[in-house]
């Protein structure tokens, strides 16, 4: 029998969830959730499978480090199909007899995914999907193409936190599609533990011991909930609590809106202020690719029908501009409509222990701060803000897309709750002038 009629059996039998990743036949595919559900072992059997029917097919699987590769990839991939691939340390490749191959690839920092600008594959399999950034998944989607008949897939596996949480979570769970995606590209299959009943059968203290984990902790890794995970900055934002309906808004309010600027993403919160002191996210503006003068023009229609106090904005936008000898602050409010604008107080710890105070419940038992449920880009990003990793009490800077929300709501609770010291009066003050401000006329 030659080589090309000769039958292949591979042992093993998928679970469901795994016959479901096996058959789907969209552009990008995610499998994954909660620990121990299959996933790698899902994963390889998939690669071999398109190498097989395939002759030729270039794949490409992709982890943070090359030894993890090799201990979590390399070695078992030898091991279930050694018969059928020969490994190439110098190529770094599994090669198989009809000239198809599954290449190796590493991506731990942005400066490790431009290795693979220009280069083709016609599958690529991301494992851990969730540690790459939004930028780095953006190159290798890139590299998926290629000039042979063959189809053009990328399969991704992840579990929910790290730094690729927000954007695994905006598109396969949430499918908040945004310019040119195509939602009909992207399908989400999820997975627990409990469908790996060879794991749960040959290990069950291995789910006992994720059952042990603290609340949080096990709603992720045992149950696969993409809203809490370990690394949150902000685990108390539940959005039972944190979340209300517009119309449960008080009418009788007092409004300013505090906003984060930069080219890359204007994000601006009109909040209003209850007499009880209790404060309402009440809608959004959040727009990328705008000048200084255009984000205000869009404030000044923001803030249309509504009595707006006063606008807090990043202290950063006082500075004079190399480029025109006029501050951030000067052109913007030069624009018709913008509200009077005064810089935040920005410190960042100080400011984060505020909002986390206002997270907290008043006397009453109700959070200090709601959320209206149209500030969509607010309620996505407060959950995906990460932990800075040197200093605890700080927030991560990346992933950078989810910072910029966060940001202006801290400087709107900054603006309303500065730090008390003996010798300052109750009432709030603008921190530039002096002013007494109107809520407390």
């Amino acid at each position: 029998m030659n080589e090309a009629s000769r039958e292949i059996h591979i042992c093993g039998v998928p679970n469901e969830k795994q016959k479901q990743f096996f058959a789907s036949r969209t552009r990008f595919t995610a499998y994954g959730g909660a620990r121990g559900g299959g996933k790698s072992w899902a994963l390889r059997r998939k690669l071999t499978a398109m190498c097989l029917r395939y002759a030729g097919i270039r794949c490409l699987i992709v982890r943070r480090s090359y030894d993890e590769l090799k201990s979590n990839h390399v070695m078992p991939f030898l091991r279930e199909y050694g018969a059928l691939v020969s490994y190439s340390e110098a190529d770094k490749a599994l090669k198989f007899s009809n000239g198809s191959g599954i290449f190796l690839g590493y991506c731990s920092c942005d400066r490790d995914v431009l290795r693979y600008q220009g280069q083709e594959y016609d599958v690529i399999a991301i494992d851990e999907a969730t540690q790459i950034s939004e930028y780095q998944f953006s190159i290798f989607k890139a590299c998926l193409r290629g000039v042979g008949n063959f189809p053009r897939r990328m399969y991704l596996t992840c579990n929910p936190g790290g730094i690729g949480h927000a954007w695994v979570k905006r598109l396969f769970v949430d499918r908040n599609f945004r310019g040119n995606e195509d939602g009909d590209d992207y399908s989400f299959i999820p997975a627990q533990v409990f469908d790996n009943q060879v794991l749960c059968g040959s290990d069950p203290d291995y789910v006992r011991s994720l059952e042990t984990l603290p609340k949080k902790l096990r709603d992720a890794w045992l149950y696969g909930r993409w809203d809490v995970f370990e690394g949150q900055f902000f685990p108390e934002f539940d959005a039972d609590i944190h979340i209300c309906n517009p119309s449960a808004i008080p009418k009788f309010t007092k409004r300013f809106i505090a906003f984060d600027y930069g080219f890359d993403m204007l994000a601006c919160l009109l909040i209003a202020s209850d007499a009880e002191g209790r404060l309402y996210c009440e809608r959004e503006l959040c727009e990328s690719g705008l000048t200084l003068s255009e984000a205000a023009r869009r404030i000044s229609g923001f803030c249309e029908g509504y009595s707006v106090e006063y606008a807090v904005a990043s202290p950063d936008l006082w500075n004079r501009r190399q480029d025109s000898g006029r501050s951030g602050f000067e052109i913007m409010q030069s624009v018709r409509g913008m509200p009077p604008m005064t810089p935040a107080d920005d410190r960042r710890i100080a400011g984060w222990r505020v909002l986390r105070e206002y997270f907290g419940a008043g006397e009453d038992s109700r959070p200090k701060l709601m959320i209206s449920s149209v500030c969509t880009e607010l309620i996505r990003c407060i959950p995906a803000l990460l932990c800075d990793g040197t200093r605890a009490e700080d927030a991560a800077s990346e992933p950078h897309s989810v910072t910029h929300a966060p940001e202006a709501l801290r400087y709107a609770v900054m603006s309303r709750a500065p730090l008390p010291s003996e010798n300052e009066s109750d009432g709030f003050v603008f921190p530039s002038s002096g002013r007494k401000n109107a809520f407390f006329d």
